[in-house]
């Protein structure tokens, strides 16, 4: 080939590019959207009123729509390109969501999120306790769940390989009935709902389910939680725990589940919640490691009292090996609470007493 004649034909291929290039249309670009909330306070809290304001800056084209979302939930839309929505006496706990997708009329959209976080509007009530009575407990349960049924202690105990349901007596600590799991699981929260024992497992997503007389099993579920911990009931649904600030309710016949709430007090997430009771409408739960007991409102997840057991269990021989406080049980006709731990030699019946 000639080479001039490629050095022209070069700067001619040159030329045509850069003509189509230059012709091009830009591409259209996403709305671009700022959220900002008003409230009252340092901190939201439940009840507080809100006010979210919404600027859409559109750089090419025409904005068509914005849909405002909290949670999933269409609250509004707007063709405006500034405007508020006013979010009165909120009443749900914990971390939420907004959500804002700017539409053009190209079809080209942006999502921008921001999220937020509720707190309790209640200060906790401190409560202390008085020790009324103790009993025997045996020395080798890793307690993960404590249940007063007709004056029997029903206990599941954790560990693999050492896991397993008992039933004992309260008085003397002797086992009545015991059924050992397989070493795969580890037992963990027990409840006593329509004749049946309902346990769960820890980290496999497995519950199994015992008749109450024979304590043979009869059923198992999946729950869909990651952890298994604490589990009570109220009149409808079984309620368990994972080990976060998340309460699940979960339907009796069908394991699915019905609904979450987050624990909260006023300054905080409440994670850690262990070991459940339901009693009188509200839900009792140990707080892992520590001494701390604390009472739920199961409509909201606010925490109403926190119970300190600080200085329970003395052990004036240092050999012995325990380990932290776990086991919350209220007889469902007497109303007394008993308390244990993980290798507690006692089972405490306490009486709470306030403080201040």
């Amino acid at each position: 080939m000639n080479f001039r004649l490629s050095a022209g034909f070069i700067v001619l291929a040159i030329f045509i590019s850069s003509f189509s290039c230059s012709n091009q249309p830009n591409r259209s670009r996403k709305p671009v959207v700022q959220i900002k909330i008003d409230y009252l306070n340092k901190k939201i809290v439940y009840g507080d009123d809100l006010t979210i304001n919404l600027t859409i800056k559109v750089k090419d084209g025409q904005l068509q729509e914005t849909k405002l979302y909290v949670d999933s939930a269409l609250l509004t839309s707007s063709t405006e390109t500034e405007f508020t929505y006013s979010l009165k006496k909120f009443n749900s706990l914990g971390k939420h969501t907004i959500k804002a997708v700017a539409r053009k009329t190209d079809g080209v959209e942006g999502a921008y999120f921001k999220t937020f976080e509720v707190l309790s509007d209640i200060v906790p009530e401190m409560y202390g306790y008085e020790v009324v009575q103790t009993y025997p407990h045996n020395e080798t349960f890793f307690t993960e769940g404590l249940e007063i049924h007709n004056g029997f202690v029903y206990e599941s105990t954790g560990e693999n390989g050492k896991s397993a349901l008992n039933k004992t007596n309260l008085k003397t600590g002797k086992t009545i009935q015991s059924i050992k799991l397989a070493d795969k699981y580890f037992g963990e929260g027990i409840t006593i709902f329509n004749n049946h024992i309902y346990q769960l497992t820890y980290k496999t997503k497995i519950g199994f389910v015992y008749n109450l007389e024979t304590m043979a099993v009869v059923d198992s579920f999946r729950f869909e939680s990651a952890e298994g911990w604490g589990m009570t009931h109220d009149d409808e649904n079984l309620i368990m725990s994972d080990g976060t600030n998340l309460i699940t309710y979960i339907n009796p016949t069908t394991y699915k589940t019905v609904k979450k709430i987050e624990v909260y007090d006023d300054k905080d997430a409440v994670i850690y919640v262990n070991e459940l009771e339901y009693s009188d409408g509200f839900i009792y739960a140990n707080v892992w490691t520590t001494n701390l007991l604390i009472k739920i409102d199961p409509k909201t997840g606010k925490v109403l009292q926190k119970i300190d057991l600080d200085g329970i269990l003395s052990m004036p021989d240092s050999s012995k090996k325990v380990d932290v406080l776990n086991g919350i049980a209220i007889d469902p006709q007497t109303k007394k609470i008993y308390v244990t731990g993980k290798l507690y030699p006692k089972i405490f019946e306490i009486k709470l007493v306030k403080k201040g």
